[in-house]
């Protein structure tokens, strides 16, 4: 419906980096994502936090956004999640062990968009936890994920669009959100639910 799609424009326009992106996009159709199992794991991950003295900052759901090129595999993590070992990212934390997820609407690729390219982004709802600062890693030898944390950060950069290129402005603006327990890593943490196709 038109709600539904006004509903996720003001999501992504509100999620800029970049001031100049609110006249650069055109967005067309937008499908709500109805998931029970996705939404039940949400709120299980909510309470199981707040259990463990979460405070409601850290329980607070915000956005988070994916960029696909097909409309088929973006509908399969609509459909299946989003799961480990599904980036090519890797300086925040092991790839298999989490996930990442763009916290930025107009920054979801590691390239610029042209003119006239187009694509599906998935907005998720997203629950960040504890979040950990870390630095970035490019070696091989992966950063873990950090026990009684959920999510790693790039140590942030003042005025970030200035002074970097678009690809570090990609890599430096992902979340890398994981669920481990009793040692064993979440194949998709429950901290992510997909919310609109757009």
């Amino acid at each position: 419906s038109s709600s539904l799609l006004q509903t996720a424009v003001s999501v992504l326009q509100s999620s800029y980096l970049d001031s100049t992106s609110q006249d650069g996009f055109q967005y067309s159709q937008a499908i709500l994502v109805e998931n029970d199992v996705f939404l039940s794991e949400l709120k299980a991950f909510v309470q199981a936090k707040e259990a463990a003295g979460y405070s409601q900052e850290e329980l607070k759901e915000t956005f988070a956004f994916l960029l696909f090129h097909n409309e088929e595999e973006a509908k399969e993590v609509c459909q299946t999640g989003l799961r480990v070992n599904s980036s090519s990212v890797s300086m925040l934390g092991d790839p298999a062990k989490g996930v990442y997820i763009s916290k930025y609407a107009d920054c979801l690729h590691p390239r610029p968009w042209y003119h006239g390219k187009s694509g599906y982004i998935v907005i998720c709802k997203l629950i960040k936890g504890k979040v950990k600062v870390v630095s970035e890693n490019y070696t091989t030898s992966y950063t873990c994920p950090s026990p009684g944390y959920d999510c790693h950060v790039a140590m942030s950069r003042n005025n970030m669009q200035s002074k970097t290129s678009h690809y570090q402005a990609f890599e430096q603006s992902q979340y890398y959100v994981y669920e481990v327990s009793d040692g064993s890593v979440a194949q998709r943490p429950r901290q992510i639910c997909p919310y609109i196709l757009i």
